[in-house]
């Protein structure tokens, strides 16, 4: 019996690509949905996404745009980033968060592990020793061997570069789903990744799927949020 896992990073908030995401694999049938994290801000949409991860059960954890919106709602502040632009998406999203959104957030961890059909599962948004390490698919093997010795999960999903991978390291894989909600690569088609387990096989497979990018970008200027995140969005590019 097989297995099948969809593994979900970097939503960003933006609502219209996870649900094109969703519609996409609407006649699949999934045992699990992971996600890696950063889920809010960027774009206009953090009830929608905090609400469907909650309602479909999602594994979810913290990444390190969730995190400082969980400082916000806590009364507490943070330094970084420093660019006004970047700071008024944070406030905005912690000020437009409902209280379901809110709890189910300050529920969250910053890893989870799971078993599955007899694989070890752990997730992680950056690397299994620092929620804000970037991995590539050009990091050092070294790199990820250390990282592999670090962690007791045969598998180890990971977001943050937003940049989609599947590495072995020894006998532990490593994959990375890229981002839904915010590509970086000049393509704004949201990305994600179907893991398929069986007792003695691991498979990957990567998907680019197209979604209503004015969608976002007209909650943007609806909004009166900094235009700058119009044109990441548009351009599928990372311009701050």
């Amino acid at each position: 019996m097989i297995m099948k896992i969809l593994l979900l990073s970097d939503i960003h908030g933006n609502f219209p690509a996870l649900k094109a995401t969703i519609n996409f694999f609407q006649d699949t049938s999934f045992d699990i949905i992971c996600n890696c994290g950063d889920s809010l801000v960027y774009a206009p949409f953090p009830n929608e996404t905090l609400h469907w991860l909650q309602e479909h059960n999602v594994l979810s954890i913290l990444g390190n745009t969730d995190r400082k919106v969980k400082k916000l709602l806590k009364g507490k502040t943070f330094t970084k980033p420093r660019k006004e632009e970047k700071r008024i998406m944070y406030t905005w999203t912690a000020e437009q968060l409902d209280s379901p959104a809110r709890s189910y957030l300050l529920s969250l961890k910053k890893s989870l592990s799971f078993s599955m059909h007899g694989h070890s599962i752990c997730l992680f948004h950056g690397s299994p020793e620092h929620p804000n390490e970037f991995l590539f698919p050009d990091t050092s093997h070294k790199r990820f061997l250390e990282l592999a010795a670090s962690s007791p999960c045969s598998i180890i999903i990971t977001g943050h570069s937003h940049t989609p991978f599947h590495t072995i390291a020894g006998s532990t894989h490593f994959i990375n789903p890229g981002s839904v909600g915010r590509m970086f690569d000049s393509n704004p088609a949201a990305s994600c990744a179907v893991l398929e387990l069986g007792s003695k096989t691991i498979k990957v497979v990567h998907h680019r799927i197209n979604y209503p990018v004015k969608e976002t970008v007209d909650a943007i200027q609806q909004h009166h949020l900094p235009a700058i995140y119009k044109s990441m969005y548009l351009l599928g590019q990372k311009l701050n």
